[in-house]
């Protein structure tokens, strides 16, 4: 039987097992965010795969989660979920800029087109 350690939550008092689970949730989302910019291998398929809109959805899944809880976290939760989001929203902007590879496989079509009219 293993022992029971604060890291897993068993000797926690209510209120530090319930700031658990709100960093555990603020964690989940940052992760599926990151997955999302292709900054974080997906451990299903052990590749870095990127799907702005999940990650734009989780991003705003914890802009909810800061508008709802404003006023009622602890000094430290605050600041953990505004790091957070400034940190998601930081790569999100980058990974934006990059685009999602349409426009330049758009591109790389058009420019194909192009060169076979002036060939006819």
């Amino acid at each position: 039987m293993s022992e029971s350690t604060p890291e897993n939550g068993d000797k926690l008092n209510p209120d530090q097992q319930q700031q658990l689970l709100f960093v555990m949730l603020i964690q989940q989302h940052e992760q599926i965010a990151m997955m999302g910019m292709g900054k974080v291998q997906n451990p299903a398929t052990g590749k870095s795969e990127r799907d702005l809109k999940a990650a734009k959805y989780a991003i705003d899944t914890l802009m909810m989660l800061q508008k709802f809880t404003e006023g009622n976290l602890p000094g430290e939760l605050g600041s953990y979920l505004n790091q957070t989001l400034t940190n998601l929203r930081l790569n999100y902007a980058d990974e934006k800029k990059k685009g999602d590879g349409s426009d330049q496989k758009e591109n790389k079509k058009a420019d194909t087109e192009g060169s076979n009219d002036k060939e006819n």
